[in-house]
Parts: structure tokens; sequence; C-alpha cells
């Protein structure tokens, strides 16, 4: 299958239009319409339905495929020009939004100043996009968080050759409004929560704790941002719980006058999670690195 005809197919695909994803593609509506038509004539099926422009049965399969196919050819190629790309001082990290806790911020802060040339943009994606950015060469670095084992890696989608080193690990709390009864626990246990109401986040998708803990974990509010100030407002209002790492709020074994957390205690307290044993993990990302300040800044992260 011809790759340019894969990528036209996607985008008709995903924008629910020919004249949409002629615009996104800068081609015409007719020379879209062709590509589609020799794509389903080389695989011998229709694709997409016409009215309106969805995906049939054998193109839903086919998405599958294409998207993660696509995303290694362009891989490919970022891992190739690597190799005769030139020092730079200006660089990007991509970062899950829980990724640059406040100890990778400090080794960010130290290799900045090792380094007084160095520019850094800090951009904030979704942990799968974190992995996609480092692969096709749009950020030379990335950090990536998730709930995992101790010790064990992140489950992050084959994106093509990229070195992961884990970085930070950290004790997971279970976020609940200051005055829920639980607050008080010592510990909890998640295979005893999951009558309770979660929030499902991206920070904490619910999907994750049903994989951990087996069914259940109802569902009470999705919030698809990333801000994790938002967050914990919601829990504190009730909305529902969720596991955050322990740096960004306070245990409920520390009064109130004590807390010396970045966010108030009537945000929401956090009680250890006791069992499965599980942490938030942060994990490094780069491609093949030439020895510069892309290196040297992987490097100074690492440790």
């Amino acid at each position: 299958m011809d790759p340019h005809l894969l990528r036209t197919f996607v985008t008709v695909a995903r924008t629910g239009s020919f004249s949409a994803a002629a615009a996104h593609l800068g081609y015409t509506q007719s020379a879209i319409s062709q590509q589609i038509a020799a794509l389903e004539t080389d695989l011998g099926l229709p694709l997409l339905h016409r009215r309106p422009v969805t995906p049939t049965e054998a193109g839903t399969r086919l998405l599958e495929h294409a998207e993660p196919l696509l995303l290694r050819l362009r891989a490919a190629r970022a891992d190739v020009l690597r190799t005769a790309a030139l020092p730079a001082h200006r660089l990007t990290l991509a970062a899950s939004p829980l990724a640059l806790n406040t100890r990778l911020a400090h080794r960010l802060a130290r290799a900045r100043a090792a380094q007084p040339r160095l520019e850094v943009t800090v951009r904030t994606c979704s942990r799968d996009e974190v992995s996609g950015q480092v692969a096709v060469g749009e950020a030379e670095i990335g950090l990536a968080d998730g709930i995992a084992a101790p010790s064990d890696p992140l489950r992050l989608p084959d994106a093509g050759p990229i070195t992961t080193t884990g970085v930070s690990e950290e004790e997971l709390l279970v976020a609940l409004p200051a005055d829920h009864p639980l607050a008080g626990r010592v510990g909890l246990r998640l295979a005893d929560l999951v009558d309770a109401r979660w929030l499902q986040t991206t920070l904490c998708p619910v999907r994750r704790l049903r994989d951990l803990a087996g069914d259940g974990f109802r569902v009470a509010l999705d919030y698809t941002g990333d801000d994790v100030h938002t967050v914990l407002n919601l829990v504190a209002a009730g909305h529902g719980l969720t596991l955050l790492p322990a740096s960004v709020l306070p245990p409920s074994s520390v009064s109130a006058s004590a807390v010396t957390s970045a966010f108030p205690a009537s945000a929401g307290r956090g009680v250890p999670l006791s069992a499965p044993r599980l942490v938030h993990r942060v994990e490094l990302l780069h491609g093949a690195l030439p020895d510069g300040p892309a290196a040297r800044l992987a490097a100074d992260l690492s440790g």
C-alpha cells in the first residue's frame, strides 16, 4: 500500500469530509477522491461510506493499522536524519502533564545553568503523544509519566527506535475530599474502592484501574483536560476519587496547619495506596542523540 494513499485515507476518515481533507493536505477534492478510489481498488474493498463520510468495517480495520504504520515511517525518517543533525542549542522537551515534577524541574534548572546558551521549550501533551513527538523528531527529548509497578516500564506505544530510562518514582495517593470518611485512613487498598465513584482523567484513566483491580470503578465524571488544579477542585467538591503522585497534594496524616504542599488542604487530601504496590513513574525518552547539548541534557535529566 502506498503511504501517501494511506495518509489521505486517514485524513479523510478523521475529518469526515473529502473537502476538509483536501484543504488540510493541499490537494483538490477530485485528487482526494482519486486517491481513495486507488486505495480501494488496490485492496478490492470499499473503505469509506460516502454519505455521510464514515469508515466501512474494512476501513475501520485499516485505520487501526494505518496510523501506527505512518508514525513508524515518520519515525524512521527522523531517526536517519538525526545521524546528520548538527548540535543545536534550541531544544524541545515534550512532557506529559505530571512528568516534570519538582525533582526533574530542578535537574532541568541545573542542566540549563551548566549550558548557558541552551534554550529549552517545554511542550505539554499526552503520554502517547510524547513518544510520537520524540519518534518523529518534533521533540528531542520527552518525559512521560504514568502508573506502574515499582521498576516496571510504562506501557508506551511502539513508535520506533526510542531509548527509555526510568528517572523518577514516587508514592501514589488516593485523592479524596478533605471531609471524606476515608480521609483519615493510614492507607487504602484499591480493591476496597471498586464501588466508589471515580474521575475519568488523562492523569489516571479508569481503564487502568480496572486492569489492576478488576471490574467496577464507576466513572462519575469525565474530565478531558490535564490541569491538576481542576482535578483537585473536582475531587474536593465530591465529583469522584482519583490517584495522584504524593508531591501533588498533602497526605491525610499531615495536619492542615503543617501542610507545605503547593495546594491548600481544602483542595483535597491524599491517603497512601497500600495495595497493590504501585508508583507514579516518569520515563525519559529520546532517539539517537549525537554528542552535544541534547545528549548532555538527557544525561543530566537521567540523574
